[in-house]
This record gives structure tokens, sequence and C-alpha cells, in this order.
């Protein structure tokens, strides 16, 4: 019986029998729905709304964010949103909390809590939040619920229909949940005045981290950057170069000081090529491109990839402020490191 129910369900919803422009409407469908709930909630901000935000910015703790099923889902990603905007933020469980786990909250954090109908476990929850000295931040759609006559502060995400078929299954009300979440995050971010670059310091990883690695986090120093002093032969710089342990495409010049003044690349070995002079014992003086571009050592990574894609060059010398060589970027350290030549800077 159970086999044939199965099978039933399974042709009922067979990708073949679909007409496409029926599945497009549906989609339409849900999508106006959600956004029209967005939209309601956008329309009932007010003074709870600039409250809830004081709130947030004058904790002196974190932001505990808790909810249970679909609510408590949208709750995660706020919470993410929040400590990802330089908001202290945190998630809860409310049964987990009613266990145990209310060991982690401490009085002067905020309590942001997410209930649809405003009587789920949270209404047991919220009391002893209280009791902490928590103040409590509700997102609801019903405002005369117990869970909002326990909290200090009520954001109202409306009552517009879900738009699930059956109106049923959370969606336009976990929409406006999200939205109205990230509206106080954001809001929140924008008052507190988060520049790109400390919000780029809270994503370490991927473009983000990119945006905010250093020269000296990428070059080759040491035995990797070939180096060799005014005084020497070609052949010597070639030495450095078959030398280092990295393969390296250039060798730097420096004077007695460690100072910079060349460098040479094996483009400038090529080009000796045709010429009738001794190539090993021409000096490197004689050869090497003189004051060659050069990137500082605290300067961006990216400041590094910018004057190496404008200048065609695939070296980079790295200095310190004194003009003293510290180490040499290859295009292929950057490329290791995930930029690509093709990255605007």
């Amino acid at each position: 019986m159970m086999e044939a129910t199965e099978n039933k369900r399974r042709s009922d919803v067979d990708g073949s029998n679909c007409d496409r422009q029926s599945v497009v409407r549906q989609g339409q469908a849900v999508l106006r729905a959600e956004s029209q709930a967005i939209h309601d909630a956008s329309e009932r901000l007010g003074d709870a709304f600039v409250s809830a935000v004081e709130v947030i910015l004058n904790c002196r703790g974190r932001i505990c964010v808790t909810g249970v099923g679909k609510a408590g889902l949208i709750g995660a990603k706020i919470q993410a949103t929040l400590a990802s905007t330089g908001t202290l933020a945190y998630g809860l469980h409310p049964v987990e909390a009613l266990h145990g786990d209310m060991g982690m909250i401490h009085a002067d954090d905020v309590v942001l809590a997410l209930s649809k109908s405003g009587s789920s476990e949270l209404v047991e929850l919220l009391p002893r939040l209280k009791s902490l000295g928590c103040a409590v931040i509700l997102l609801t759609s019903l405002l005369d619920s117990p869970a909002a006559r326990l909290a200090d502060h009520v954001l109202d995400i409306g009552q517009t229909a879900e738009a699930c078929p059956l109106g049923l299954a959370p969606s336009s009300s976990t929409a406006a949940m999200l939205a109205l979440g990230d509206a106080l995050a954001l809001t929140v971010m924008a008052l507190r005045s988060v520049e790109r670059e400390q919000y780029a310091s809270y994503h370490p990883g991927g473009a983000l981290g990119r945006l905010l690695m250093k020269a000296s986090e990428v070059m080759r120093s040491g035995e990797n950057c070939p180096k060799v002093k005014q005084s020497a032969s070609l052949a010597d710089c070639h030495r450095a170069i078959v030398s280092a342990p990295l393969r390296a495409g250039a060798a730097c010049v420096v004077d007695e000081d460690g100072c910079l003044t060349g460098i040479i690349t094996h483009g400038d070995f090529f080009r000796l090529f045709t010429s009738t002079q001794p190539i090993s014992e021409t000096s490197v003086v004689d050869v090497m491109t003189q004051s060659p571009k050069s990137v500082m050592l605290d300067a961006r990574a990216t400041e590094a990839l910018r004057i190496m894609q404008e200048h065609a060059i695939d070296e980079l010398p790295v200095v310190d402020d004194d003009n003293r060589l510290a180490g040499l970027i290859d295009i292929q350290d950057l490329l290791a490191k995930g930029f690509a030549i093709c990255d605007e800077v």
C-alpha cells in the first residue's frame, strides 16, 4: 500500500508533465508574496526599530539570537550577519538553553528572539533571560502574543499570507524575518561606520582575505629572494637565480647597505645573447634596470598586483622604509594565493 502511494506521488510530480508557463507563474507568485511581506514590514518600521537598534549599539555584551524551527534557522543567518559586520553575536537554541546552555548568557547580553506566533518554547525561556537582566528584542507577527508581552522591544513582521500553496509552510513570514534581521544588523553596521577593510578583517579567507593581504605575506625572502651586489658579474647573478630553492625569474641588485638599486630578469639574459661581449664577465650594473619598480613591505598585495599589471612585469622587489630589499614577489606567488592576473585592483 505504501509503495503504491509513493509511486502515485512520484507520478504526480513527474517533471515531464509540467507546463512551463504554469511553473514560472507559480515561482513568480512565491516571489511576489515574499517581496510583499518584506515591503509591508518596511512600512511598519518605526520607534520600536529605532529602540532595537539603539539597544544593540549600546550592548556591552553580545547579541544572543534565539528561535525555534524555521525561525531558528533564520536566526542563525541573522546571527552570522551580525558577527560578520562587527557585532558580537552567538546563537542559542531555546530548548538547549533550558537544559544547561543558559550558562553562556551574561546579564550584559541582548537577546534577539524570533517567533512568528510568539507562543513557542521562547515563552518559557524569556522570563529567565529577563531575570538575568537581558534586554529582549522580539521579531513576531503577533504583537499581543505571550512572547511579545515578555519582550522589551517588539518588531512586527506582519501577517502577510504565506507563499506556500497550502498557506502553511513558513515562507513569507521567514522572508520578512530575514529581511528585518538584515535591516537591524546593517543599520547598526552603518551607524558604527564600519569601513571596507574592517569588514574584510572579519573574513580572512577567500577574496576578502586577499583584500587585506600584505606584500610581506606574499613575497619571497631569504634564500628564496635572489640578490647580488653591484660589484657582481652576470655569472654571479645567474648562480644566485638558479640556486634559489624556489624557481625565480629575476635577481635584485643591492648596494653595500642592502638598498635596492636594480633588477635583472631572465629577459635581460636573453637580450644579451645578441651581444658580442662575454656575458659571464659583464657587470650587473651594465645590464640591470636601474631604480626598478618596487612595493613597500606593508603595502597591500593588491597594490603589488596593480603595479605588475600596469607595467607588465612578472617580478616586483619589496622594500622597507629605507629602500632596503626585503623580498621579491613573483607573479606565480600571487597566483598561488588565489589572485588572478585579470583581477581588477
